[in-house]
């Protein structure tokens, strides 16, 4: 019987996300993925400040950075039009990169899925990972302390059986773990049985010079949104409506009734406004949009994460990301349960930590979509659209695995107002190291770490003793020692810490504890077998 300590079932972008993340913590995951090769579609998502941090984490930020620039033409504003050759009726976003510098190291970007995953597969194999393609998971239950898993051949039907310690599910909405389990979604439900046209035409004079990254298409014959490779000549359509939806809801709402050729080739001419357009029809995805969340994200040893446990229309781009940071959440846990050192009880923390960031974010996607692509729903069974920085960094985490203060806030925030608070992100902001200049992100990642104040340097003697206590690695900085410098003065205030105190961050780069207190190890080591579970 093949044995790996965590299997992952669903090789996509989140599977393989959940694979890289696991072997920068030292745990080799199997992965099964029913296709034999990635999918040849090109199949763009837009990767936000967050999530590129992980991929800077991870060291692949400057890999997908360059992806993405050979594919696509950075920033640009995210629009409305009637056509693409028609008239703009309304600007949601002037700049994809609007004040990003504030807050994060890292810009978003678009980047093709097949440009992506192959970065995130030989960055996960590089760390022990294997991939196991055409085959699927059709069975797991627990036994005892492990998980026994069959895979199936898809060309053969040959079973195998796989003993796992821990199993992650991350097949996508139509997930069989999630229906094996019995685990209900629900929320909004289906608004429409969608299509995205991946189709090749010649719309450079349209789309060259005009600094559009996302454009959204609402005429009487569609309502969907485009996205074009920079030079103009290759793209998709993603359509939930076609005709009249207040005439004909249900028609309207089935995009799916007719997927002949002339029919696609219909629809983009109507999107793009060009009627004797020549077009290349590369491929088609039949898709539901939806906004709902998962009753439960794990049961017991097996895990759900990404579209598994969150589905949400695509307007804002947050279905992807979101799976990649539960990923991130759960990677780091599961490392250092296998490992021993942390107690099992802190995995329960995943879906304490994950589930209400989940909710959030669905109910953003959804309110966005009924007021920017959906008027005809008139919903208004919708939360206020937050800012977009509250929903990429500003989510709190509530659980044992951090310390909160009394008095903090539930839910999420502006990140420029967390100021270091334990739940939250940790801030970003410019430091120096022996002349070179990083961000405070850049210090986390590897396991815990501990960074304090310019009167703080005993810290880290605390840290180190703390460290071989308790047997967790704990990396230690303090502002002025180490060749370490603040220069524009805001780590003391930014973290909350200020001259004395230090701050504790996880893993995953969330605050888990603070003090402005003098340095105390016995204290230290406290929070540290707390946050632990130990």
């Amino acid at each position: 019987m093949d044995e790996t300590p965590v299997l992952i079932s669903g090789g996509g972008l989140v599977g393989l996300s959940a694979a890289m993340f696991l072997a920068q913590h030292g745990v080799a995951a199997l992965v099964v993925e029913k296709l034999k090769a990635p999918s040849p579609l090109p199949r763009a998502a837009f990767f936000h400040m967050r999530t590129l941090e992980l991929f800077r984490q991870a060291g692949i930020e400057n890999a997908v950075r360059e992806q993405s620039a050979r594919e696509f033409t950075p920033d640009g504003a995210v629009v409305a039009v009637e056509s693409l050759a028609g008239r703009q009726i309304a600007s949601f976003i002037p700049t994809l990169n609007e004040g990003v510098e504030e807050v994060s190291p890292c810009r978003r970007l678009f980047v093709s899925q097949p440009g992506l995953e192959p970065i995130l597969r030989r960055r996960a194999e590089v760390g022990g990972a294997r991939v196991l393609g055409g085959h699927e998971l059709i069975s797991a239950a627990e036994d005892g302390d492990r998980v026994i898993a069959v895979l199936r051949d898809v060309e053969t039907g040959e079973t195998r059986p796989v003993r796992a310690k821990y199993l992650i599910g991350a097949e996508g909405g139509r997930s069989f773990l999630r229906d094996h389990l019995g685990i209900a979604m629900n929320g909004h439900g289906v608004f429409s049985n969608s299509v995205t046209i991946y189709f090749k035409a010649d719309l450079s004079k349209h789309v060259i010079g005009r600094d559009m990254s996302v454009i959204y298409v609402i005429n009487p014959a569609l309502s969907g949104f485009f996205r074009f490779e920079k030079d103009g000549k290759r793209g998709f359509l993603a359509i939930n409506v076609v005709g009249d939806p207040v005439a004909h809801p249900e028609a309207a709402a089935n995009v799916t009734a007719d997927m002949s050729e002339p029919r696609l080739i219909e629809l983009v001419r109507a999107a793009t406004g060009v009627p004797d357009l020549q077009i290349e029809i590369e491929g088609v995805m039949r898709w539901r949009c939806a906004a709902d969340l998962a009753a439960a994200y794990q049961r017991g040893r097996i895990f759900l994460a990404g579209d598994a446990v969150h589905l949400m229309p695509p307007t804002g781009g947050f279905g992807g990301n979101t799976g990649v940071h539960d990923a991130h959440n759960l990677a780091w846990k599961l490392a250092l349960v296998l490992k021993g050192l942390a107690g099992p009880q802190l995995l329960d923390t995943y879906e304490m930590e994950r589930r209400p960031v989940g909710h959030f974010t669905v109910e953003q996607a959804y309110a966005r979509y009924v007021t920017r692509t959906a008027q005809y729903l008139r919903a208004t069974d919708y939360q206020p659209i937050a800012h977009d920085f509250d929903i990429e960094l500003g989510y709190l985490y509530r659980s044992p695995a951090v310390l909160t203060e009394a008095g903090s806030p539930e839910g999420h925030e502006d990140p420029r107002q967390s100021f270091g608070r334990p739940g939250s992100r940790a801030p970003h902001l410019w430091l120096e190291r022996n002349g070179r200049r990083l961000s405070t992100l850049d210090l986390f990642g590897d396991g815990f770490t501990l960074l304090a104040g310019s009167k703080g340097a005993e810290w880290i003697s605390a840290a180190r003793d703390v460290s071989a206590e308790v047997g967790v690695p704990l990396n230690a900085h303090a502002v002025g020692s180490g060749g370490l410098s603040d220069p524009d003065g805001k780590v003391e205030t930014g973290f909350g810490i200020g001259s004395a105190g230090a701050s504790l961050v996880r893993p995953d780069g969330f605050v888990a504890w603070r003090t402005r207190g003098a340095p105390d190890p016995d204290q230290l080591q406290s929070v540290v077998e707390a946050v632990l579970l130990r």
